[in-house]
């Protein structure tokens, strides 16, 4: 393990190598190697562990259920990633994360990094815990709406919006927590201009709606736009 590497990432800023090594025995810090395309994390699951990446790279991807991908990021060495979702037990992944060459990943029980251990390590205190965990459920909660308001077509929102709604309910007919306003108001679009896209998506074969429960159908993804 490069020690002095880590200690001069952003997560263990203000770390020395020294202090590295015993608290990576403290984090149960895990070391795993992954072939070019293996998928590290994939969408839908939940995790408990951040992943740091130490030589390589990952790409952060997003796939709706009609098989149109985006990609998000690119996580590069010293880097982390599903930091956020780590901290928020049982959310469920938006993206994927895929390696992009060979990649060497250490990862991290989150678990471990929020809560002190029966040793009392000085680097487990309230502030960085309250701090962490703050700011891990802000950009959670940003992150879910950037995703959908990214499109500049409404069809595109729909869809970004939709999908997650089906993932994260584990099915393809389910009830969203908005009204038409609502939801027109939280993907910034027009509620007119909304209504009539979803008229036209069901035109399309692409869902069914019923004020706030919606089905979504199987259909060509190159159909979809």
């Amino acid at each position: 393990m490069d020690y002095l590497f880590l200690s001069k990432t952003v997560l263990f800023h203000g770390i020395t190598p020294e202090e590295l090594k015993e608290m990576l025995l403290c984090l149960r810090a895990e070391t795993k190697s992954y072939r070019r395309g293996e998928v590290i994390f994939r969408a839908g699951d939940t995790v408990s562990d951040l992943g740091l990446v130490l030589s390589g790279s990952v790409s952060v991807e997003n796939d709706d259920v009609w098989g149109n991908k985006s990609i998000l990021d690119r996580v590069q060495p010293g880097q982390a990633f599903a930091e956020t979702y780590a901290c928020v037990p049982g959310a469920p992944l938006m993206i994927s994360a895929v390696a992009t060459e060979p990649a060497e990943i250490l990862f991290l029980d989150m678990s471990r990094v929020l809560y002190p251990c029966s040793n009392a390590c000085g680097f487990h205190n309230k502030l960085v815990r309250n701090l962490l965990a703050i700011a891990s459920q802000k950009n959670l909660n940003l992150s879910r709406r950037i995703f959908h308001t990214s499109s500049k077509s409404i069809r595109g929102r729909l869809l970004s919006y939709l999908s997650f709604q089906s993932m994260q309910q584990g099915s393809r007919e389910f009830v969203i927590p908005f009204n038409r306003q609502q939801l027109a108001d939280y993907l910034s679009v027009d509620r007119s201009a909304l209504s009539n896209e979803l008229s036209k998506m069901q035109r399309d074969g692409l869902i069914r709606v019923e004020r706030s429960h919606f089905r979504l159908l199987s259909v060509d993804p190159t159909d979809a736009f």
